[in-house]
């Protein structure tokens, strides 16, 4: 009976080893079986246009000033501020009064001097044959040319005279020097304008076109001197243009493009910048002449860029790697060199391939030689994960 009872006891001990056992069994078998779940995508291939933001300011296409150029006393305007303006239009008059009676004098003196150059003529004309029948002297010919000369003389000076008098009362009217919107007035009607008077009276700006003025970083020079791109220059083997997109003040972007058409050679020493400018279609007067803009300015294109999501990539002491998944599901450190980065993507130089794929979500949990789960497309990482667990 004993014996019996020592073989069940020892039978049963055994049993409960096989079971337990088992279950270690399954559940380290589980246990290598709950693999990460991670998300996987290939690397993308296009074309990166690489941007800088400024703050730019709006300048007028041509913008003059315009001042009395004779002295008087301001008698009329004809103009309404901040209107447009044609080429030519009189702004305003001078009181030309001083200027018409120079003008009368002038030409008085010109036909005074004309009617002297004639008398001198008709002297010489009859003083030339009695020279030749010996009945002058060679002195009273020679005086007689002589007054004929200076009178002759006279008559471009009187002829000069009369053309400044014309000019000066063509001033008088203060014409508009182009096509554009005429600013405030500077002097009102009745004061002394010009010499020693108010010189300046108004600006005419032409703002069909603008400039768009901003300062360029030097790094920014730097980087695109790095890419051999020169944006002051053109340069016909690119397939791009440096171009500008300006923000309005309701934050929307202005539809129409400028291209940049002046880079100054001459660093700021205070700032480190350098001015740039591009020219700009303005039809609708929506950029206003000394308006603040920001500027987006089209620094470069980099053609068949390899680019990542910018979650995708862990950056440690040692540097920046991205996990890829082999074929086999294993997991593969990667270390990689990167470039420029834009809208939450980054190109990456070297260490990745087109036909990668690389782990965007669930990176954090894995390790390199480790098994993955990508997850199946369409789906997200967390629905994978469910499914996996309820299996």
């Amino acid at each position: 009976m004993k014996k019996i009872l020592t073989i069940w006891r020892y039978s049963s001990t055994c049993v409960f080893l096989l079971l337990c056992l088992s279950i270690v069994f399954i559940s380290c078998e589980e246990v290598q079986e709950k693999r990460p779940v991670v998300k996987t995508e290939s690397p993308i291939v296009k074309d990166v246009a690489l941007y800088g933001e400024y703050v730019g300011r709006v300048k007028a296409y041509r913008h003059v000033e315009v001042r009395a150029r004779v002295e008087g006393f301001l008698e009329k305007r004809l103009f309404s501020e901040g209107k447009k303006v044609q080429d030519k239009e009189v702004l305003f008059i001078i009181d030309p009064s001083q200027y018409e009676a120079r003008l009368n004098a002038s030409r008085a003196k010109l036909k005074q001097s004309r009617a002297a150059a004639a008398k001198a003529q008709r002297d010489v004309d009859r003083l030339q044959p009695l020279y030749e029948q010996n009945a002058a002297s060679r002195q009273d010919l020679d005086n007689a040319i002589s007054a004929l000369e200076l009178e002759e003389a006279s008559i471009a000076i009187s002829a000069a005279e009369l053309q400044q008098s014309e000019l000066e009362l063509s001033f008088t009217k203060v014409r508009s020097p182009l096509n554009g919107y005429v600013g405030e007035r500077e002097a009102d009607i009745g004061a002394l304008v010009g010499g020693s008077g108010i010189s300046l009276l108004t600006t005419v700006f032409q703002a069909d076109t603008v400039f768009i003025s901003f300062s360029l970083t030097a790094l920014d020079y730097l980087r695109s001197k790095q890419r051999n791109v020169d944006i002051s220059q053109s340069d016909s083997t690119r397939k791009w243009k440096p171009t500008i997109t300006v923000t309005l003040a309701d934050n929307s972007e202005y539809p129409i493009k400028g291209i940049v058409d002046f880079t100054n050679p001459e660093v700021d020493t205070e700032t480190g910048t350098f001015e740039v400018r591009a020219e700009l279609a303005n039809p609708d007067m929506a950029l206003l002449p000394g308006q603040f803009t920001k500027v987006k300015l089209l620094l470069d294109v980099v053609e068949s860029a390899l680019v990542v999501p910018r979650k995708s990539l862990i950056i440690e002491d040692g540097g920046a790697y991205i996990y890829v998944m082999r074929s086999d599901s294993i997991a593969e450190k990667r270390f990689v060199e990167i470039g420029q980065d834009f809208d939450n993507e980054i190109i990456i130089e070297r260490g990745l391939i087109a036909h990668d794929k690389i782990v965007i979500e669930g990176q954090h949990k894995l390790s390199p030689g480790i098994k993955m789960l990508p997850v199946a497309e369409g789906d997200t990482i967390y629905q994978t994960k469910n499914e996996e667990e309820n299996k």
